[in-house]
């Protein structure tokens, strides 16, 4: 039994926040033949990668720990934070040795970040992965698969190495293996939040992304072991939902800062791509592809950056609420970020219909001081306890 989580979770801590990815190039470089591909938020099929003898890391900006001078020159500033951050990275050589980088279609600002990616001759490719907006099989689902495939050959243009039906399945049934231990961890930390402070839960979950998944895989292991003890001591302390996170991540004080506010964060979308397919994948086919394409038609999680008419995000988030039994909601959105905010009042109103309470505010991943939103926070949190004790 893993009885001291601590030294892991520092090693993970050293993972996530490695902005040259020595994790990763030293992976790659340790075999001829394997790829390295950086893809910016939200969500990417790793599996394609994975199959392929890559590794897919996640590229999350600078957060704030590194310093933008380059990267103001070219954006705007009335635009999010996260290209600024990505784009110094570039231009300080922090990217080196990946060999190409997926841009999944998210808004203008990815879209931009991508032809500037081409403009400064970065790797040997670069993807502006569109999703499809049309959940039909014979439209949305056609297009998405082309789009894959179009991937898949440029991999095969690095490495001379296109993979068959049983590695897609190995890949995939290793990523439902990912899910599957994250969702685990996620519903003990329902009942048992102080098992696993959410701090050590987002460095943990955020290493993934810079690490193979057979590696990751073995460490979601030990984390669920541990959060089964019977550990800690409960605080007088809310349960809530974090929303609006999902591309430009909040520095990790700002992570800190919530929990000492007095909150317990039992859901969250701020690495949300790691946790976009709800349920498995089917690992068991003559079509791994389509199968991939069939999941996100039919198992993705709910988002500001997808078209959901037939199943609207303000349902998918209360419902979200109830299941974790969450005190309240707290709308934590990127400032300038058009997806989250725009969709944030008619998820407030949503809220406000429901019952359930919240409240909202807006950060940068640079984002120096907190004590703002934690008075904020922490006001939330005491005015729940307190109705909850009139009650």
């Amino acid at each position: 039994m893993f009885t001291e989580i601590q030294p892991l979770i520092e090693t993970c801590k050293q993972t996530a926040f490695d902005l040259h990815f020595r994790h990763a190039k030293k992976w790659k470089a340790e075999e001829e033949g394997r790829i390295l591909v950086g893809y910016m938020p939200i969500y990417f099929p790793r599996e394609v990668v994975h199959a392929a003898r890559g590794l897919a890391a996640g590229i999350l900006g600078g957060g704030d720990r590194k310093q933008i001078i380059k990267g103001d020159a070219y954006y705007q500033s009335y635009i999010c934070h996260i290209p600024r951050g990505i784009i110094e990275m570039a231009l300080d050589d922090n990217l080196n040795d990946f060999d190409g980088f997926i841009f999944p279609s998210i808004c203008d600002v990815i879209r931009n970040l991508s032809g500037m990616f081409r403009m400064l001759g970065k790797g040997k490719f670069v993807k502006y992965l569109d999703f499809p907006q049309n959940f039909l099989p014979a439209v949305g689902g056609a297009f998405y698969k082309k789009e894959l495939l179009h991937v898949q050959d440029e991999l095969f243009k690095i490495n001379g190495y296109r993979p068959g039906v049983e590695a897609l399945n190995r890949s995939i049934a290793l990523y439902n293996e990912n899910r599957a231990l994250t969702e685990d961890i996620y519903d003990i930390r329902q009942q048992f939040p102080w098992r696993l402070s959410y701090e050590d839960l987002y460095c943990i979950l955020r290493a993934g992304l810079a690490m193979p998944v057979e590696e990751h895989n073995e460490i979601l292991s030990e984390v669920l072991d541990y959060v089964r003890q019977d550990i800690g001591e409960p605080m007088d302390k809310i349960k809530v939902v974090v929303s609006g996170a999902f591309c430009e991540q909040p520095p990790l004080g700002l992570i800190k800062s919530i929990e000492i506010a007095g909150c317990y964060v039992v859901d969250d979308d701020l690495l949300l791509g790691s946790r976009w397919i709800q349920g498995d994948i089917d690992a068991r086919t003559d079509d791994p592809i389509g199968a991939i394409v069939d999941a996100y038609l039919t198992q993705s999680a709910f988002s500001s950056t997808v078209y959901d008419a037939g199943n609207p995000k303000e349902a998918r988030l209360i419902d979200l609420a109830h299941r974790r039994q969450a005190d309240g909601i707290l709308f934590a959105a990127p400032s300038f970020c058009d997806p989250a905010l725009l969709d944030r009042p008619q998820l407030q109103k949503a809220c406000d219909d429901a019952g359930v309470r919240y409240i909202s505010f807006q950060y940068s991943e640079n984002t120096g001081q907190f004590k703002v939103i934690k008075e904020q926070v922490g006001a939330f949190s005491d005015s729940i306890k307190l109705w909850e004790e009139a009650v």
